[in-house]
């Protein structure tokens, strides 16, 4: 238990509910609406993402209220000399904003990284998400290769 709610392992019976925050999330940024509607399968989550992925969420009155997925990270992606982990998403209902949620998911990546030996994680943010990554002492990785590197990458050094 992590400031009062549980993190779970995904299960493949949660996987609805998780795909359901992940549309909530996608469709309440602040992009062109068929951008959204077109991008949205590529964030949700299948039973083959549970095998490569690791996929957490947090339960409210028995809703998936907030999910994570992260793996380990390539590492052309991390900053020079860095081993990682990959943070490919972090989705929260957009009801259950400002309960501190997103914070214990990415706590939990962080940990597994530091069990894992590591030293630290990546996030390619979404630009509706780089204040509160900023907010979680996460810091911008330069680009290297503007035609390789995703621009709003941030690394949380552990």
């Amino acid at each position: 238990m992590m400031n009062g709610f549980d993190i779970r392992q995904a299960a493949p019976e949660d996987l609805e509910q998780a795909n359901q925050v992940v549309e909530q999330a996608v469709m309440s940024w602040n992009l062109a609406e068929r951008v959204k509607r077109l991008s949205l399968p590529l964030y949700q989550y299948s039973e083959v993402d549970l095998a490569y992925l690791t996929v957490r969420l947090i339960r409210e009155q028995g809703i998936v209220a907030a999910v994570a997925a992260w793996e380990p990270a390539e590492p052309a992606q991390l900053p020079p000399g860095c081993r990682g982990l990959l943070l490919h998403g972090l989705y929260v209902r957009p009801a259950c904003h400002g309960r501190g949620y997103g914070r214990a998911l990415l706590r939990s990546c962080a940990d597994t990284a530091l069990e894992q030996g590591l030293d630290g994680v990546l996030v390619r943010v979404q630009q509706d998400a780089v204040d509160f990554f900023r907010s979680q002492g996460l810091e911008q990785v330069p680009v290297r290769e503007p035609d390789r590197d995703y621009a709003l990458r941030y690394w949380l050094a552990l």
